[in-house]
C-alpha cells in the first residue's frame, strides 16, 4: 500500500476563504494563499515586505500611526486582533480586520505571524459613522468590531462632542440585529418627569393627560439596540429601574401591572466621571458595574489630529456645495492642526461651517478660519477675541467685494491671465470665471 503525501503549506492555506500570508521577524513574506496574492498583488508577493503589499508604504504600519501586528505578536508571543487599512491590487483603500497568531518552531522558538485579512467593508461606507485612521481611532474601531456582534451592554465614555452617538451607530451596524430598530434617548435633553414615561412607556390614566397607552422606547427598540446617552442624568430613583429592567429584560410601564418582555441591546454614553459619582452618591455603584461590562474610551479630537485633514474632508463634503472647497490648502490645514479643540469633533465641524459661509464661494483660506487659540483665558475674554476676529474679518471682506472694475483692472494688469488675476484679488480661479462670465451676459 503505497503511502499518501502530506498537502504541503500553500495547499493548505488555499483552503482558507479569506486572504492568509505568514510572515518573519524582518517584515518579509514568506508564504501566502492564492486568495491574498491575488487580492493584493500585481507581482509576486513572495519575499516582498508585507507593508509594501497591503499598505503600498516603505516603511512598516507602525510608523504611520497604525498598530502593528507582527511586531505585537512577536513582542508578546501571543495571537492579537486590529483593524486596518488596506490598499488593494487597484489601490483602493479597504477597512480590514486582522487576525494575527504566532507560529513556532519545534523547539517553542517564534519563528512566524501568521495572518488572515478580513474584508469588513467599503472605506467610504465606514467613513460615514466613523472617520480617521489614526493609531487611537484603528484602536477603538478594533475594539468595537469585537464587542458589536455580541449582547454585552457597551459603556462609552469621553469628552462632549467626540461622537458618541456615532459609535453607538456603528455597534448597531455590525450587532447580530442591524435591520432592528435604533432608538436614542438623551437623558441631558429632557427633564426628570419624563424619562421615565419617555423610557418606560406608561398606561392609560397613569397620571394627568395620559389618556391613551403609550409604549416607551425599550419596546420602540425591541430586536434592535436602544441607546442612552448621557447616563449620568439619569435621576437615582430610575437607576434602580433601570438595573430591574437589564437584569431580569423585563418592565412595567408607569401606572401598569403586567411585566413586558423585551429584547433589546443597550448602549450607554457619559461625559461624566461615573466613579466620582458613586463616591458622591449621584450613582448606583450596581447599576455602574452592571453598564460597565465593556467600557470603550472614545478619544479626543486633540488625541488623534491626524484625522484633522479626513474629517475635516468628510464636512466639507457634507455641505452643500461643499465639494468646491477642496482640497484644503496646506495652510488651511495647517492652521486647524494647531487648535486643540475643546469641543472636539463638533467644534470642528462648526469651524469649518462657519469658513464655507465666510468664503462666499471662494477658495477657504486662513483668514476664514476664526477659532479660539487661548484656551486659558477666561471664557468672555475668548469670545470677544473671537468676535474681534470675526469683524475684522467682514470688515475687509466687505472691502474687498468683486466688482467689475476692479475685475478688469486685475485681468489688464496680468495681461489677461486669470489665475494670476485671481491670486491678485484674493479669490479662486472659479469664482473669477463665474464673474466673468457675469460682466460678458450683463
Amino acid at each position: 500500500m503505497s503511502k499518501k503525501n502530506k498537502p504541503n503549506c500553500e495547499q493548505v492555506m488555499d483552503l482558507f476563504p479569506s486572504p492568509f500570508v505568514v510572515i518573519d521577524s524582518n517584515f518579509t513574506i514568506v508564504a501566502s494563499n492564492k486568495q491574498y496574492a491575488d487580492h493584493f498583488g500585481e507581482e509576486e508577493v513572495i519575499g516582498r515586505k508585507c507593508h509594501k503589499v497591503s499598505h503600498h508604504s516603505d516603511v512598516p504600519c507602525s510608523q504611520n500611526g497604525e498598530l502593528c501586528p507582527l511586531e505585537a505578536v512577536f513582542e508578546k508571543g501571543e495571537a492579537t486582533e486590529v483593524m486596518h487599512i488596506h490598499y488593494d491590487k487597484q489601490g483602493k483603500q479597504e477597512y480590514v480586520q486582522l487576525k494575527a497568531m504566532p507560529i513556532f518552531d519545534d523547539d517553542g522558538k517564534l519563528q512566524y505571524m501568521g495572518e488572515l485579512v478580513q474584508h469588513v467593508e467599503d472605506y467610504e461606507d465606514t467613513g460615514a459613522l466613523l472617520v480617521g485612521r489614526s493609531r487611537s481611532m484603528m484602536r477603538m474601531i478594533s475594539l468595537l468590531q469585537r464587542v458589536a456582534p455580541t449582547q454585552s451592554i457597551v459603556l462609552l465614555q469621553g469628552e462632549s462632542g467626540v461622537g458618541k452617538e456615532c459609535v453607538s451607530q456603528y455597534i448597531h451596524q455590525y450587532s447580530k440585529k442591524p435591520k432592528g430598530p435604533f432608538v436614542v434617548l438623551d437623558c441631558g435633553n429632557i427633564g426628570e418627569s419624563l424619562i421615565e414615561s419617555e423610557l418606560f412607556g406608561y398606561e392609560k390614566g397613569a397620571f394627568t393627560g395620559a389618556n391613551t397607552r403609550k409604549e416607551g422606547l425599550f419596546e420602540s427598540a425591541q430586536g434592535g439596540t436602544l441607546f442612552i446617552d448621557e447616563i449620568g442624568e439619569l435621576p437615582l430613583p430610575l437607576q434602580s429601574k433601570l438595573l430591574r429592567v437589564l437584569e431580569s429584560g423585563t418592565l412595567r410601564r408607569v401606572g401598569g401591572t403586567e411585566y413586558i418582555k423585551v429584547d433589546v441591546r443597550v448602549i450607554v454614553a457619559t461625559h461624566r466621571n461615573l466613579k466620582q459619582m458613586i463616591e458622591d452618591g449621584e450613582f448606583r455603584h450596581d447599576l455602574y458595574y452592571r453598564l460597565a461590562a465593556f467600557p470603550i474610551q472614545i478619544p479626543s479630537l486633540r488625541e488623534r489630529k491626524d484625522d484633522i485633514f479626513l474629517l475635516s474632508q468628510h464636512f466639507l463634503n457634507q455641505f452643500e456645495d461643499g465639494h468646491q472647497y477642496m482640497p484644503l490648502s496646506a495652510e488651511v490645514i495647517e492652521k486647524l492642526m494647531e487648535y486643540n479643540y475643546p469641543g472636539n469633533v463638533r467644534e470642528l465641524r462648526n469651524i469649518l461651517e462657519r469658513a464655507v459661509i465666510l468664503g462666499v464661494g471662494s477658495a477657504i483660506t486662513v483668514d476664514h478660519i476664526i477659532i479660539e487659540y487661548d484656551e486659558s483665558e477666561k471664557e468672555i475674554k475668548s469670545q470677544e477675541v473671537q468676535n474681534d476676529q470675526l469683524d475684522k474679518f467682514l470688515l475687509n471682506h466687505n472691502k474687498q467685494q468683486l466688482d467689475t472694475e476692479r475685475v478688469i483692472a486685475a485681468l489688464n494688469e496680468t495681461k489677461g491671465h486669470r489665475k494670476k488675476a485671481a491670486e491678485l484679488l484674493g479669490v479662486s480661479e472659479r469664482t473669477l470665471y463665474r464673474h466673468v462670465k457675469k460682466i460678458k451676459s450683463s
